[in-house]
């Protein structure tokens, strides 16, 4: 199974409003500045504190994302979720770059709060 979605993939499950869980993996200020819609923010070093929280379910299906083809956090954040025993992980590897070019909005507010820690 590849890990990899295109963006007509994700449109696809956006537009059905398929069950999965769409992950920006940068820090919450890029989050803030510039999201795609309905997608929650879990960057790198939140990972494994917060994951649990976040993302309860390991079968259900994750959609990482970062700024664009350049960034690895998405490819990074896709190990170590995969690693954690979450079974459904893909990766949305033009992230908001891909997004913005072909069109899409980018929303910006605050990220949405997280389970605190500990």
């Amino acid at each position: 199974m590849s890990t990899e979605i295109t963006f007509e993939e994700l449109t696809s499950k956006i537009r059905a409003h398929a069950p999965f869980v769409l992950v920006e993996a940068l820090p919450a200020q890029y989050y803030g500045a510039g999201h795609l819609p309905g997608a929650i923010n879990l960057p790198l070093d939140g990972i494994e504190p917060r994951s649990s929280d976040v993302l309860p379910d390991k079968n259900a299906e994750i959609v990482v994302y970062c700024s664009g083809p350049t960034c690895q956090n998405s490819h990074v954040a896709q190990r170590k979720l995969t690693s954690m025993g979450y079974r459904n992980v893909k990766v949305f590897s033009g992230g908001k770059a891909a997004w913005s070019q072909a069109g899409g909005t980018l929303v910006t507010d605050a990220p949405r709060p997280l389970a605190a820690n500990g």
